[in-house]
């Protein structure tokens, strides 16, 4: 390796590890202030809250990499033309190209790296992840509940004055609301002195077993009249088991995903397999469903045969050949089998959406271990030449133009992936989108670099304003 690509690579390196390390700082901030709330007053210790961090660090990595490599191209490329060493270079015939070979060769490298961790790294976090909230809430069944406050838990309100017990398992002082989905404005409301929590490792439920206690339950009369006496009942116990689910505990994460959502977890391998299954079942379900509807409208093809062979005729206003009330009866019939095969079809159309949304979500799953690698190359190829042309290094202006690009292109990224959701895009398209968008731009900057043209040339704005003021100033001499 010769002198000049030894003090690039370790100029560029220094920066790369220095801008990777703050942003990684940064964005593991976020994440810290998007699960706080479920981790603040849980009874974790820190050896829990660490590895809580740990397994949700790599899914980090997708953001903070691409952002690395264009702050530190521009930076480091806007350091060496600030301080003129791209004009020694150039004057001793090396070129922009020859400049960044072997930073091309260490981003190909890092971007081999980059997807062999999309493709086995943040899979198994992941999964680690998912398992490790879930182990969490079932090991320690207090943490869904937090002393003196209410905290909802399925379909319950909970609040408890104290918790005790090595676990925090044993209550004082229980209050629970019961949360009614019936809509008819009924309360349950249960009070008791104490209780238990008990759970199980292999059950999302836990049951809580409360003691010595009052029920409380609004009796909603279905005259309206009647409900201004607000009835309601009250019985006592000495023992009451609740069960609760703890299956909201056990989200994947707090962006609209949950458990059944296995995609993030698959590796590219798993996840051709799995997309062509799921591309298979649902061609069967609809050929099956189709074939069902033709069935209920008692139309078949044997039928259509016969009546062709034997060249029946049928008369064209077939409800006369029947009286009045038989007439009416096939009218309801009809009008009935319309309703329920339109609920019926209703009913299909959003079990199917919610199944090709799926389907769309793991082929955007498989497209996106391969842009985080080719993201790595574009923003190499933005960041370097722009910071040859704006030749301005430090953390001012190029944290600008890093900060606009990456917006632009997690934007475009997201935008993308939401509309290839609800099949707007192709989901390959939905995954690439933003690299389509920005590729030109990284071609139109290497070129401009290369040929030493700024952003934008001025003389071509200026000279139709300068020719104007050169036919004034001569028509007014």
């Amino acid at each position: 390796m010769k002198i000049l690509d030894r003090y690039l690579l370790k100029t560029f390196l220094i920066t790369f590890a220095t801008v990777f390390v703050i942003l990684f700082f940064i964005f593991i901030l976020q994440t810290i202030w998007l699960f706080i709330a479920e981790l603040a007053g849980k009874d974790l210790d820190l050896f829990l809250i660490i590895k809580f961090l740990l397994f949700s660090m790599p899914r980090i990595i997708p953001l903070v990499l691409p952002l690395s490599i264009l702050l530190s191209s521009i930076m480091t490329f806007g350091n060496l033309a600030e301080n003129y060493e791209f004009a020694a270079m150039k004057s001793s015939g090396i070129s922009l190209q020859r400049t960044m070979r072997s930073l091309i060769i260490f981003i190909s490298v890092l971007s081999i790296i980059a997807f062999l961790f999309a493709n086995n790294v943040i899979p198994y976090a992941e999964y680690k992840f998912i398992n490790f909230r879930k182990n969490i809430a079932q090991l320690k069944p207090a943490m869904a509940i937090t002393e003196g406050q209410f905290s909802d838990v399925g379909f319950y309100n909970i609040k408890v004055n104290k918790k005790s017990g090595e676990n925090g398992n044993t209550l004082d002082g229980i209050t629970i609301h019961k949360i009614s989905n019936s809509g008819d404005g009924g309360k349950t409301v249960i009070k008791a002195k104490n209780g238990k929590l008990i759970s199980s490792e292999q059950s999302n439920i836990l049951q809580l077993v409360l003691n010595n206690g009052n029920y409380y339950e609004d009796i909603v009369p279905k005259k309206y009249t009647e409900r201004n006496k607000i009835p309601f009942a009250k019985s006592s116990f000495k023992k009451y088991t609740i069960n609760l689910d703890l299956s909201k505990l056990n989200e994947v994460d707090v962006d609209e995903t949950n458990i059944s959502n296995t995609n993030t977890m698959l590796t590219v391998n798993e996840l051709t397999y799995t997309i062509d299954s799921l591309n298979k079942n649902f061609k069967t379900e609809v050929i099956s469903y189709s074939e069902n509807i033709n069935l209920r409208t008692g139309i078949k093809k044997d039928n259509i045969k016969k009546r062709n062979t034997k060249n029946n005729k049928l008369p064209n206003d077939l409800l006369s050949q029947y009286n009045i009330e038989q007439k009416s009866e096939i009218l309801n019939l009809a009008s009935s089998n319309v309703a329920n095969i339109n609920f019926s079809i209703e009913a299909s159309k959003v079990d199917l959406k919610s199944k090709q949304k799926n389907i769309n979500n793991h082929i955007l799953a498989f497209n996106e271990k391969f842009v985080i690698a080719y993201a790595c190359f574009l923003m190499f190829f933005i960041g370097a030449p722009l910071g040859a042309i704006i030749r301005k290094g430090g953390l001012g202006l190029p944290i600008v133009f890093a900060v606009l690009i990456f917006i632009t292109f997690h934007f475009i990224n997201t935008f993308g992936k939401r509309i290839a959701q609800e099949n707007g895009l192709t989901p390959f398209m939905g995954s690439w989108m933003s690299s389509f968008v920005l590729t030109p731009l990284a071609i139109l900057l290497t070129y401009r670099a290369t040929n030493d043209i700024g952003i934008i040339n001025m003389d071509v704005i200026l000279a139709p304003f300068q020719k104007l003021f050169q036919k004034l100033f001569r028509s007014q001499n």
